[in-house]
């Protein structure tokens, strides 16, 4: 080698050594198609083309150029946005922002689970009503993003059922100890998504870089969504039973995204695009978001909405507040779950599973829905005192922590405790156990396999509720193939319960008043009522382009959401066809002639003729009225219009919060319910 030679080989590994080390972030690219010249026959390659001429060098050789740009392209997404993910330093980043086509850009998020009720919790009886109704599912395709699945779990056995949809187009991938050998008629995709993740930490250790799942939770989710039959379910014996999802005879594909080391929203995009691709029917997603155009996940919804695609995300782990909602997209539907059990010697989870435990507690303990939360070894006050309105998990550590945790637990004034020890027989049968826990706290003791079952149960929150939610979807799309996502979710949302076992009205378990559709939202899933629900709200794609326009997106927003510059903002309106209403008033300066207007549009999705009356709940300083109050329809699947008109009836000052509910009812026992809520809280953004 020359010395010239040597002089340039040097200068350009030093360039290259010096691009490495440069501080990079991870973007997502958002790009206008229409700007696409004709000469590129796809996407991908105008992307490579932009992104070439972004980082044109001098110094750098072709080839070096397109070793680079290969090592910093992390995706290019078709079917969900328009655009790709890519590394960049803040100079690309600049300089790329410069390029034609170039709409927006956002970091790369790292995201976070938001973490089972059984069927016969959800009512579903094998004879009557949704299960034969939609045929237990038969012939739909849930899509679940998340942490991979186990696929020798008897729950994705294909005994009985039915033949892959004609229309997939998807596949298993062979990946280490996953073999698509594995999958059958049942589990019929399984994908993986992590360049994003590397591209953040091309360090990390990934333990299995496959779609099996060594987390857990994406098995738990599938299997709830949509698990076969199991008879004689067992945890090593203990609370035996039948195990099954809520479509059983669905079909499951699991797009991977979530690993030990986090996860990333580039991946997750990724995973959509695919799914879409490959024909899912459903998606579920345990996460979510709420910023319409700076995240792209909620851009990915939208367009699988515009594909039909209904997606179910969860609602997070923060409410019940105002503005705690993790997955605002209107174009989704939001879950979010608690359980229920019996406390007496007895903890009965909302999966029907039973635990046995010890318990010398002698005040009643109510029936109501209580959340549950693992807390390990209970040894923070302050962290107790934070969830001390759920019943709180702790474990044992070879009997030492009993020391210390009943105080704490008392201290913290927790609603309920479950302690999981493998000595606790020798403690609860002391005085000491007996003073501590007789009267002033609801306990149960459980044994440590009993403690797995409890902790498994809890893998932990909205994100359980997601798949439940999806299921029903499946039942209802499977019994009704044309409906639109937006007709099926009103279906599901206007058939919900609001009464709990004893026919009263569901409570909060924060303040033990009457949950408000804050904490409520629609009301308890009821998959049986869901399937007829007489009447729906049905959006379409221009709907939500009008509440887009209305929000006060540019330009370049809107574009990037819609995937189109020929957008049509002639009528923005924030009314959205939507089965639910939430009104803001001034608190302080209120008067008799403040009104608020909402107008709705229903579908006769019943058999024939009906005739719906409306009633509204009285709102304590409002007066609301239904125009018209009567609703004839002469015809399957006519539409009617009217208009909700809620007006300050007092002259007091208001209630910050309060509610009620708007109630459509025919003469064949179809109850079309939406939520009212009227406030006077000012919204942060």
């Amino acid at each position: 080698m020359t010395p010239h030679m040597l002089l340039c080989y040097l200068t350009t590994l030093f360039h290259l050594i010096f691009i490495t080390l440069a501080q990079t972030d991870n973007y997502i690219i958002f790009m206008n198609i229409s700007a696409m010249p004709k000469p590129f026959l796809t996407q991908h390659t105008w992307y490579i083309s932009t992104l070439s001429s972004a980082l044109e060098n001098p110094q750098l050789t072709p080839t070096t150029t397109k070793n680079l740009i290969s090592s910093k392209l992390i995706y290019t997404y078709t079917h969900v946005i328009n655009g790709f993910s890519v590394n960049l330093s803040p100079k690309e980043h600049q300089a790329l922002r410069n390029s034609p086509g170039y709409i927006s850009s956002v970091k790369d998020l790292q995201m976070k689970l938001d973490t089972t009720y059984s069927p016969k919790f959800l009512g579903l009886n094998p004879k009557v009503g949704a299960w034969p109704h939609s045929e237990f599912g038969k012939g739909i395709v849930i899509g679940l993003v998340d942490t991979g699945i186990w696929p020798e779990s008897k729950s994705f056995t294909d005994n009985k059922m039915s033949n892959i949809p004609s229309k997939w187009k998807g596949h298993c991938e062979d990946s280490i100890h996953f073999n698509s050998s594995l999958c059958n008629k049942k589990l019929i995709g399984a994908k993986f998504f992590n360049r994003g993740l590397l591209a953040h930490d091309p360090n990390a250790t990934l333990g299995l870089n496959s779609t099996r799942d060594t987390l857990g939770h994406g098995t738990h989710t599938s299997s709830t969504a949509a698990g076969s039959r199991v008879d004689n379910a067992s945890f090593f014996g203990y609370a035996a039973g039948t195990a099954s999802g809520v479509a059983p005879n669905s079909h499951v594909a699991m797009y991977k995204v979530v690993w030990k080391e986090g996860f990333f929203s580039s991946d997750a995009i990724a995973a959509i695009d695919a799914a879409i691709l490959d024909g899912v029917d459903i998606l579920s997603l345990s996460f979510g978001s709420t910023k319409f155009y700076e995240d792209p996940l909620a851009i990915a919804t939208f367009a699988a909405m515009t594909k039909d695609v209904f997606v179910s995300c969860a609602a997070g782990n923060s409410g019940p507040d105002l503005e705690t909602l993790h997955s605002g997209m209107p174009w989704v539907i939001t879950a979010a779950g608690t359980m229920d059990r019996d406390f007496q010697g007895t903890l009965t989870l909302g999966n029907g599973n039973k635990v046995m435990g010890f318990s010398l507690y002698l005040g009643t303990f109510s029936s109501h829905n209580v959340p549950i939360v693992f807390m390990g070894l209970c040894d923070n006050v302050n962290e107790l005192k934070k969830v001390k309105r759920m019943i709180v998990v702790c474990e044992d550590k070879n009997g030492t922590s009993l020391s210390y945790q009943p105080g704490n637990l008392g201290v913290a004034n927790v609603y309920g405790a479950v302690l999981i020890s493998n000595v606790a027989d020798t403690y609860y049968s002391s005085d000491d156990y007996t003073i501590r826990f007789q009267n002033s706290l609801a306990a149960i003791f459980v044994d440590p396999i009993h403690g797995e079952i409890i902790k498994a149960y809890i893998k932990s929150g909205t994100s359980m509720a997601c798949p439940h939610v999806a299921g029903v979807a499946a039942l209802v799309k499977g019994a009704h193939r044309n409906w639109s996502p937006a007709a099926v979710r009103s279906a599901i949302m206007t058939t919900s319960d609001i009464l709990d076992n004893n026919k009263e009205h569901i409570k909060d378990i924060e303040t033990g008043n009457r949950a408000t559709p804050f904490a409520l939202g629609a009301g308890h899933v009821n998959p049986n009522r869901a399937l007829n629900p007489g009447l729906v709200y049905d959006v379409g794609l221009q709907d939500y382009v009008n509440l887009l326009c209305a929000l006060n997106f540019t330009q370049k927003n809107i574009t990037a959401i819609t995937r189109s510059s020929s957008y049509d903002c002639s009528k923005p309106s924030l009314d959205l066809n939507y089965p639910s209403f939430i009104a803001f008033f001034n608190g302080e300066n209120s008067s008799s002639k403040t009104i608020q207007e909402f107008y709705r549009t229903v579908t006769n999705v019943g058999e024939g003729q009906a005739t719906y009356v409306a009633s509204i709940t009285p709102i304590e300083g409002f007066r609301a009225t239904a125009i018209p109050n009567k609703l004839v329809f002469n015809e399957k699947n006519e539409k009617l219009s009217y208009k909700l008109r809620i007006e300050v009836a007092a002259t007091t000052k208001l209630k910050e919060v309060d509610f009620g509910y708007l109630t459509w009812m025919d003469r064949k026992q179809h109850v079309v319910r939406s939520p009212i809520v009227v406030t006077t809280l000012k919204l942060k953004s």
